[in-house]
Parts: structure tokens; C-alpha cells; sequence
């Protein structure tokens, strides 16, 4: 089992630690240019990243479901599965680009974009849009493959995107003189450049699943009706996660420009955490729904101690290195003083933040594997709810430490509400 838990989340991992390299790329490039260019850069892809996370049940519950039918050994409902996942792509993507212009007015009001940064984040956004079907569809291979217990091709695909992604970058900014359109063609590019290679590797490995297909069975409103209600509960608990971070950015803006600069760089800290445990909680998709599919109870079980004691070894690594090297972390990041003085007093949270929240990212794995998305949606609203109340008890007299304690408080009752869930109704 440790050995499955390891090859499952080793790639997860690797491929994770990709994602953030690319925004990198594109932020020392726009730096080139100026300021504008960064900001602009900066707020299109958030635009994008609240989009397209609102939609990752399109990867979370096609995982689930798979590795389901993979632990039953039901064939034809692992290819009607992708094929589910594939036709409600096709609608998403649809309606984004039909309604593309009432979407990107809506987002860069709502983000606060000055009228200089408009122009830029609207030529970003309006060629970025193009990729929709491409990173749609993609979410959809990749939570297949997952389910199928195959992190090698995620992995293949997202470093051969992000490779794509970054030497377009240079070649269409630095090359050609492009600014914002060289970072967005780049990435539409890099994006169908993903899908087909999917595509290609579906169809290397699993094309023998074809002679399964059948139009009628993906249509069938009763198994395409579970296949939405699924996804639904999922889509409402990434709203309300959404909503959380929204209202933290959003709460940090108020406290000035140092604070909002520095809740930023310290929010990589947590980025970084998640990429690295993600890896086990994308491990438990995989095993904890093929044991489940299986009906091997014990298996499931053991599935999933095992991915909980792995990931919170690889947490209390991360309390480690943050608690010890967080100061030499925030050089990384920046070299500006004032930043780096006003960030220190909040370095405790980056230490304890993975210890306390790892939990619930783990227990995000588990639900997906056993296909519990209302018990996810519930608990969800339930954490939600204790965040606004510590949000709007805390700040006010503690300020940022506050704000950085009802995220906190988000996160443990995230992992506490599932816990219960767990123990006390789903198992």
C-alpha cells in the first residue's frame, strides 16, 4: 500500500511544483516591461484561476467515479465516464465563450482593475478565453487518468504544457516584441498542445475501452443525472472555497498596500503546501475509490491511514522548513525591506498553517475516492460559515493576525466537519 500511496503521489508532486514555475516565468518577463504589464498579467490569470477552479469539479468528480468503476472492473462505465465528463466540457466551454464579454466586464470590475491596467487585462483575457475548451478539457483527462491509477501521464502532460508555455513565452516577448498577447497566445497554444497529447495517450493506451461506446449510454438521463448531481455538490463547495480566499484578498486590500503585499507573498507559503500535499490527497482519489469500487473495506481503510500518515510527515516537514528558514524564505520572494520587516510578525501562522490544515486536503482526496460529494458540500458550508464569524470577530481587533486566524479556523473546520462526517455517517 505504501508503495501505491508513493507511486501515485511522487508525480502528483513533481507535476504540482510545475504550476507555479510558469507564473513565475510570466511575472520575470512582464517585469521587463513595467509595472502595468505585471499588474495586468497578474489580474488576468486570477481572473482565470477563479474560473477555472470553480469548474475543477470537471477533474474531482470524474476521478472519483472512475476509480470506482476501475476497482469494479467495469469497463463501460469507465469509458461512458470520460465520456460524461467530455459532453459537459463542450457545454461549459460553450457558454464561456458565448457569454465571454458580459464575463470579462463582470471580472475586471469586480477586480478592481484601473483604467490603465483595462486595456492590457481585456486583450489578455479575450485571447485566453479561446483555451477554454483545451483547459476544460483537460481537467477531464486528467481526473481520468487518476481514476485509472495512472499519475504518470498528468505528469507527462502538464510539464510538456508548462514547457511549451514558457519557451512560446520567450520566444513570442522577448523573439517577436509581444507583451500581454505573447504570454496569452502562449498559453492557448500551450493548452491544446496538452489536449492532444492527452488525447494521443488515451488513445495509445486505452483505446481497447472504445468498443464500449455508446452514445445513448452517455446521454441517459439517469446516469448522466448522477454524474451532474455529483458534480454539483462538488461545484458548490469550490464556490464557497472561492468565496473564502475572494474575501481574503479582498479584506487584505483594506488594510493598505504593505499589508496586501505581504498576505500575498505569505499565501505562497500556503500555495506551496498544498502543491506538495496535494500529491497524497490526489493518491487517496485514486486508491481510497478503487478499494471502495472493489468493496474491499479493509483496503479502503488502510488507504486511507496510510495517505494521512504520509501526508502529515510531508506537512510537518513544511512547519519545519517554514518555523526555521522562513525569513530567508521572504527573500525569495522580495528584496524590499519594509515588506520583509512588516511580514515577519506573521511568520507563526506559516509555521503552524500546514500542521492544522493538511487535514482537510487530505480528507478532500478521501470524500472525492468514496464519491461523497454532498458530505463535501455540507461540511464546506458548515466551515464557511465558522470563517465569516471568525472573519468578522477577529479582524477588527486583531487585524491581520485576525485575518490569518480565521483562515486558520476555515481550514481546521473544514478537516474537523469531515473527520465527523467520516466517523460518525459515511463509515
Amino acid at each position: 500500500m505504501n508503495k501505491e500511496i508513493l507511486r501515485l503521489a511522487i508525480p502528483n508532486i513533481i507535476s504540482n511544483i510545475s504550476v507555479p514555475l510558469l507564473s513565475t516565468v510570466d511575472t520575470a518577463l512582464m517585469g521587463r516591461l513595467s509595472e502595468l504589464h505585471i499588474a495586468a498579467v497578474g489580474v488576468g490569470a486570477m481572473i482565470f484561476n477563479f474560473i477555472y477552479w470553480n469548474f475543477g469539479f470537471l477533474r474531482m468528480g470524474t476521478t472519483g467515479i472512475t476509480a470506482q468503476a476501475f476497482g469494479k472492473q467495469d469497463e463501460a462505465l469507465l469509458t461512458h465516464t470520460l465520456g460524461r465528463a467530455l459532453l459537459v466540457v463542450l457545454v461549459v466551454a460553450f457558454a464561456l465563450l458565448s457569454f465571454q464579454v458580459p464575463i470579462g466586464e463582470a471580472a475586471m470590475y469586480l477586480m478592481n482593475a484601473s483604467e490603465a491596467q483595462t486595456p492590457l487585462i481585456a486583450t489578455y483575457f479575450y485571447i485566453r478565453i479561446w483555451a477554454a475548451p483545451a483547459s476544460l478539457g483537460l481537467f477531464a483527462f486528467m481526473g481520468w487518468f487518476f481514476g485509472m491509477q495512472n499519475a504518470i501521464y498528468p505528469l507527462i502532460i502538464t510539464v510538456v504544457v508548462n514547457i511549451v508555455n514558457i519557451v512560446l513565452n520567450f520566444v513570442f516577448v522577448l523573439h517577436f516584441g509581444m507583451d500581454v498577447e505573447g504570454v496569452a497566445y502562449s498559453t492557448v497554444i500551450a493548452q491544446y498542445t496538452g489536449l492532444l497529447l492527452a488525447i494521443g495517450l488515451f488513445y495509445w493506451k486505452y483505446n481497447y475501452l472504445l468498443q464500449h461506446y455508446q452514445q445513448k449510454a452517455i446521454v441517459a438521463w439517469d446516469k448522466l443525472r448522477d454524474f451532474l448531481l455529483i458534480n454539483r455538490d462538488i461545484f458548490i463547495r469550490t464556490v464557497c472555497l472561492t468565496l473564502a480566499f475572494g474575501l481574503f484578498y479582498n479584506q487584505s486590500s483594506d488594510g493598505g498596500d504593505l499589508i496586501l503585499a505581504v498576505n500575498v507573498i505569505l499565501l505562497q507559503f500556503v500555495n506551496w503546501m498544498s502543491y506538495g500535499v496535494d500529491g497524497f490527497a490526489y493518491a487517496a482519489e485514486s486508491l481510497v475509490g478503487k478499494y471502495h469500487g472493489a468493496k474491499e473495506v479493509s483496503q479502503t481503510r488502510k488507504a486511507i491511514r496510510l495517505s494521512f500518515v504520509w501526508g502529515m510527515v510531508l506537512a510537518a516537514l513544511f512547519s519545519l522548513a517554514y518555523g526555521l528558514f522562513g525569513l530567508q524564505i521572504l527573500h525569495v520572494f522580495t528584496n524590499q525591506e519594509n515588506i520583509i520587516a512588516a511580514a515577519l510578525p506573521f511568520l507563526f501562522w506559516m509555521a503552524v498553517f500546514p500542521l492544522l490544515s493538511t487535514p482537510c486536503y487530505l480528507w478532500d482526496g478521501i470524500f472525492i475516492g468514496l464519491t461523497a460529494s454532498k458530505a463535501m458540500r455540507d461540511s464546506m458550508l458548515l466551515a464557511f460559515g465558522v470563517f465569516l464569524l471568525a472573519l468578522f470577530t477577529l479582524q477588527v481587533p486583531y487585524q491581520n493576525h485576525g485575518l490569518w486566524a480565521a483562515l486558520l479556523l476555515f481550514m481546521v473546520a473544514r478537516g474537523g466537519f469531515q473527520a465527523w462526517w467520516y466517523w460518525r455517517v459515511i463509515r
